[in-house]
């Protein structure tokens, strides 16, 4: 517990890494939670489906939790409200769109009807508990973003978490730059702002100049065009069917999330999409193909999504022509790339005319670079600065902005996942570590995979197992049968049989030993065995498979 004017923020997710975000603000002993999003997982987690942050910090002080705030609707962002409703029972706050993407998700976990929804919109400013939390209105790759500023005796703290300055944004709405300059004249304690784009120098273009770029890639393509982007940049996708609708072509929507997005935000007035534009997908080959567009999942070349398996010649309603027009308005997200580029060279091979390379203006991005970064900083004035969102280099190269524009050095603050931040009317201290970290979503079991389980996870799909199977007498001790050897994922049993026989004998010798020695607990067999057939394995192969001992007793 806090003394009562002392302000605490506590990451639990969203920095030294990409995802999860999810950071604690306390005062006066109540907490706020500011976003709950989720991470994919990487190579080394394999059969992971998401990850998301360990919430035992929350949990632990349930009774002081008064709300989650939600500042945009991105995975990132969102995905994991529904894990911590399951432990939580705290009302969400976020802007029509988000709460919108949300309640999709709740729906499929079974909790819309037990959560506590309240709309908020820019420019509000509301108390709750301790929390006296205003709303501002940012730009970013999806509409109804904002950044929150907690008002506190000591002075506010601005969380701007995803957001850029879009002098010509596509809806017109630009960022509220005069309460961002009216928050540093009152007086910022700490400014906590996104890290994603500080390595990169200038300003990042404006989303109304892919709609341009659309225009003119519509205007010249001949046969159908396919559009894959992300399903929530709701403001790239209404360009695309501007653009389809300046040409006279019809659009179809295909993979889950692009089709959910488009009817969350068509009934919440994010969309217009002219009558008679959006046809079904059954619909398409009634119509010339150069009278077509589809809007479809898949800038990230994921397995299983619709532009994937079209790509392979494998979704059952849409096929790439040669002729056809396929623009990946999207950028890789790092560990992607090799994905993405498997993607694009099977669509060539189909005869697309594929469109991805960056400054064609496809694409661009929704995450400020550094003079954008240097002017909200300058805009605020903050007395201390924490860079949030981004892998460690990023917050570092964030840190190093602020310095220039005249924060100093021992005021700016590199934290990480764990680590609260205290601040003062004495200053600011870095407090003891909390319970933090991730925990693994794999199908519906959530924290039910660890490290020890992950690791046999890749020690099996590098190396395979060995499964051992014997039957022993449970009064003698003595083999009744076997052992007998399985291989999955090792060596193809009946091209390696003299390696399997020698397994087969290395394991007989080491039961008998243990039989000899009198050693006949299950823990002395199987460890006699995995010994003695590991390094007997590792002598003839140079491989280390799992090796799995079954012993049954009769």
């Amino acid at each position: 517990m806090t003394k009562k004017n002392n302000i605490r923020l506590v990451p639990l997710g969203g920095l030294g890494e990409i995802g999860k975000n999810m950071m604690v603000v306390e005062i006066g002993g109540d907490l706020a939670i500011v976003d709950a999003g989720v991470m994919f997982p990487e190579e080394d987690m394999p059969g992971v489906d998401l990850v998301i942050p360990d919430i035992t910090y929350l949990v632990e002080n349930a009774s002081r939790v008064k709300g989650i705030f939600l500042t945009h609707g991105h995975e990132d962002h969102i995905g994991g409200v529904p894990y911590v409703l399951r432990q939580l029972n705290v009302p969400v706050y976020g802007t029509r769109l988000t709460l919108g993407l949300l309640r999709v998700k709740l729906i499929e976990h079974g909790l819309e009807r037990s959560t506590d929804l309240r709309e908020i919109s820019a420019g509000q400013r509301i108390q709750v508990g301790n929390f006296d939390v205003e709303f501002i209105h940012v730009n970013h790759s999806i509409a109804g973003v904002v950044a929150l500023a907690f008002h506190t005796p000591l002075g506010a703290i601005v969380h701007c978490s995803d957001f850029k300055f879009d002098q010509t944004p596509y809806d017109g709405n630009v960022a509220d730059y005069y309460k961002f300059a009216h928050l540093g004249k009152q007086g910022v304690l700490c400014l906590l702002s996104d890290s994603t784009n500080a390595e990169r120098p200038g300003y990042t273009a404006s989303e109304k100049k892919v709609g341009e770029t659309f225009e003119q890639l519509f205007s010249r393509a001949e046969g159908r065009i396919f559009v894959a982007t992300f399903a929530s940049n709701v403001h790239r996708i209404q360009q695309i069917f501007d653009a389809a609708v300046r040409e006279g072509r019809h659009v179809s929507v295909t993979g889950r999330s692009m089709i959910r997005v488009v009817e969350v935000a068509s009934e919440l007035g994010y969309l217009d999409i002219p009558e008679n534009t959006l046809v079904e997908l059954d619909q398409l080959d009634r119509l010339p193909r150069e009278k077509s567009v589809v809007i479809t999942t898949g800038s990230q070349g994921e397995p299983m999504s619709a532009l994937s398996r079209m790509a392979m010649a494998e979704h059952n309603r849409i096929s790439i022509a040669p002729g056809d027009t396929v623009i990946i308005s999207a950028s890789p997200i790092p560990g992607n790339e090799k994905s993405v580029g498997r993607i694009i060279n099977q669509l060539f091979k189909e005869g697309a005319n594929v469109i991805y390379e960056p400054h064609l203006g496809v694409h661009t991005s929704g995450h400020a670079q550094q003079e954008e970064l240097k002017l909200l900083l300058n805009l605020c004035k903050p007395r201390y600065f924490i860079p949030i969102h981004g892998e460690h280099r990023m917050l570092l190269k964030h840190a190093e902005l602020a310095e220039a524009t005249g924060i100093p050095k021992e005021n700016i603050i590199i934290s990480e996942i764990g680590l609260p931040v205290e601040f003062s009317s004495e200053g600011v201290q870095i407090k003891d570590r909390v319970v933090a970290g991730q925990v693994f979503v794999d199908g519906l079991g959530v924290g039910d995979v660890g490290n020890i389980v992950l690791r046999d996870r890749r020690q099996l799909s590098t190396d395979g197992i060995l499964i051992v199977v014997v039957t022993v007498n449970k009064q003698s001790g003595k083999v009744v049968s076997g052992p007998d050897i399985v291989s999955r994922g090792f060596v193809y049993v009946r091209e390696s049989e003299e390696l399997m026989e020698g397994a087969r004998l290395k394991a007989k010798e080491a039961l008998d030993a243990c039989v000899a020695q009198n050693q006949t607990e299950w823990g002395a067999l199987k460890s006699a065995v995995r010994d003695s057939l590991n390094r007997y394995v590792w002598e003839k192969t140079k491989r280390r498979p799992m090796i799995l001992p079954i012993i049954m007793e009769i």
